[in-house]
């Protein structure tokens, strides 16, 4: 078992406890990763090798820094570089929160979720192929069912390593969920439907067909357009990748149910806003909505703003 350390330095202001407990949705584990006692776990794929990084904060979010301790057989340099890159993914520390701070502090509904969200940064997933499988899992479906069934996938077709006599998974590669069957993943209580759409996914990007990771850098509009001609990919899939997989700043996923709960107690008198109307009030947001959803994601995770009921 061999060891690499290495320190990392986000973009301040930068919280590590808020990042990293809005990834595990506020929870001690969810799905792939987990935060506990201010400790960050997660068992990265990098190129093969698998390694499971600790990273724990070192700093203040005027002056972050974040500590790595990578386990595993075989780590070198190169692997440290990519476990990094994983990373500053994973945790966000490469965003630049300030501009959106600027206008947020402006905004009066805006302005307390900055203050009481302060040093939050926009997680990503570590590939877009991860973020688009975990979206399909989750559609119309409870944050409970959705948790469950993406902690099946990952543990039933992700390799797994042990530490200190516990196991732990990395998120499952294409080529192992396209070797699965339509009823393996029926067995793992997921839909028909969802189960087509999971296996063509996987089977697509695993064949070199499908080239999720291309899609970076390409304006908002043809990354919609690209995704929403796969089969099972609708309006709200695509942007919600815009935002958890593709670095966009103003994606706004306003089809989103739990997201219209939150508009209408933010700022809709209490009632869910309809999609249109959400969309329409966002505008005065651009081009920072995708900080503006997280925000409002984060503070109904962590119970700060609370949601309207269903109409």
């Amino acid at each position: 078992m061999s060891q690499v350390t290495f320190d990392m330095e986000p973009a301040p202001p930068y919280d590590f406890a808020l990042t990293a407990g809005y990834v595990t949705h506020f929870e001690p584990r969810y799905a792939a990763e987990s935060f506990e006692e201010g400790v960050y776990r997660r068992l990265l794929d990098l190129d093969g090798l698998l390694a499971l990084a600790e990273v724990r904060s070192a700093g203040g979010p005027g002056a972050p820094r974040v500590a790595v301790t990578l386990w595993g057989e075989g780590l070198d340099a190169a692997a440290a570089e990519l476990a990094r890159a994983q990373l500053a993914l994973l945790l966000g520390t490469e965003d630049d929160v300030r501009p959106f701070y600027e206008m947020a502090r402006a905004d009066d509904a805006l302005a307390p979720l900055v203050d009481a969200l302060y040093g939050l940064h926009v997680p990503q997933a570590a590939s877009v192929y991860e973020a688009l499988t975990l979206s399909i899992v989750g559609q119309q479906i409870s944050a409970q069912v959705a948790r469950m069934l993406r902690g099946l996938i990952i543990e039933t077709f992700g390799r797994r390593a042990e530490f200190d006599g516990k196991s732990f998974y990395a998120f499952p590669r294409p080529d192992a969920v396209a070797a699965a069957s339509i009823d393996d993943l029926r067995a793992l209580k997921l839909s028909q439907r969802k189960a087509e759409y999971v296996l063509g996914v996987a089977k697509r990007v695993a064949s070199g067909e499908l080239d999720l990771e291309g899609l970076r850098g390409l304006p908002a509009a043809e990354v919609v357009e690209r995704l929403t001609a796969i089969r099972g990919v609708g309006p709200w899939t695509a942007h919600w990748l815009l935002i958890s997989a593709l670095g966009e700043r103003d994606g706004f996923p306003s089809g989103d149910l739990a997201l219209q709960r939150t508009m209408g107690a933010l700022v809709g008198g209490g009632a869910p806003m309809a999609a249109a109307e959400c969309l329409a009030y966002s505008e005065q947001w651009s081009p920072h909505r995708s900080y503006v959803t997280t925000y409002l994601f984060a503070s109904t995770r962590a119970g700060r703003v609370r949601q309207s009921p269903p109409s």
